[in-house]
């Protein structure tokens, strides 16, 4: 569907109010865009690693609203002028300007797919979307198909390269494994056609576990919402188990051969304080989605809570530990 965008140009101080003003007089869905840096606890609270580089000199700011292509434009803009009329008893609009564009009539929810092609995380392990009829499959190939959706993980990005890569050295035929962190189920696919007796999974978001389970059923896994692991197939549920004692509990206490999780550094950390409840004395725990540069933060808290590291895997700037209990 194509959208006209009424965009208004003014100053990150003024931004709030025009916003404010824009939703007043009826516009909904409004857009503000700025080169303000995220604050400490805006970066805590959205488990940011890598912050955007910003102009911080550049004060302009951009306030934008969407409407139908077929609305009345000379109504909507007279609405905005009259509120920026109203604003100018407040602020200065003598350099605030109105534009007005178009939008690209495009699918935004699936046109990344083209994009999305069939690659290789080794010489016998291929990812292929569910979509595309071409392989880079040779015989003796595993392939893991996926449909990430709008969950995280397809594969291509280096730390989920490095997890599979992780649990295809490590894990042995008949291990239970526990994915903490499943987004598109992919480990736990790759986990299963790797050889696992079964896999648990879990998640904080409830997109990711439906999309596990399916992911798990076009790869010929049997797969379910649930916590009570089951030989021979993939559960998977939502929930926080850094914070959710009975959780943990209902996964399996003292259970798992292997524990991955791919998310990042400042949740592998507060994870590590409770993650060998769920490990066996024997179990090890794949840890991705760590910047090279956090390394040494992330080891020195899995030293403080008993681990010691097995072997560290390195893909561009990031980084996989693998760690047993000491």
């Amino acid at each position: 569907m194509k959208w006209k965008k009424i965009s208004v140009k003014t100053t990150a101080e003024n931004e709030g109010l025009i916003a404010d003003m824009l939703l007043e007089k009826g516009f909904e869905g409004v857009e503000v865009c700025d080169n303000k840096q995220l604050s400490a606890a805006d970066v805590k609270k959205m488990f940011i690693d890598i912050l955007p580089e910003l102009d911080e000199n550049d004060d302009t700011a951009f306030v934008n609203c969407y409407v139908d292509v077929d609305s009345d434009m000379d109504e909507k803009l007279a609405l905005v002028k009259e509120g920026l009329d109203e604003l100018s008893f407040f602020m200065d609009t003598d350099n605030v300007t109105v534009t007005v564009s178009e939008t690209e009539d495009k699918d935004w929810m699936n046109n990344w797919k083209e994009f999305f092609k069939p690659f290789r995380i080794d010489d016998s392990i291929v990812v292929k979307p569910t979509w595309e009829t071409s392989s880079e499959k040779k015989p003796g190939d595993i392939e893991i198909l996926i449909d990430p959706g709008t969950a995280f993980g397809t594969g291509a990005h280096e730390t989920t390269k490095l997890c599979i890569l992780a649990l295809k050295k490590y894990m042995k035929a008949g291990d239970k494994v526990l994915d903490l962190g499943c987004g598109s189920g992919i480990l736990s696919v790759a986990s299963m056609l790797l050889g696992a007796e079964g896999t648990v999974g879990t998640d904080i978001d409830p997109i990711a576990v439906s999309t596990s389970v399916e992911n798990s059923g076009v790869n010929g896994i049997k797969a379910e919402i649930g916590e009570n692991y089951t030989p021979g197939m993939s559960l998977f549920s939502e929930g926080n188990v850094i914070n959710d004692s009975a959780l943990r509990a209902r996964l399996g206490l003292k259970f798992y051969d292997v524990v991955v999780a791919n998310i990042l550094a400042d949740i592998i950390m507060p994870l590590s304080d409770v993650v060998a409840d769920f490990m066996n004395d024997n179990s090890l725990f794949i840890s991705s989605g760590i910047l090279a540069v956090r390394e040494k933060e992330v080891t020195d808290r899995l030293h403080s809570n008993g681990f010691e590291i097995v072997d560290v895997l390195r893909m561009g700037d990031w980084v996989s530990l693998v760690a047993k209990k000491a």
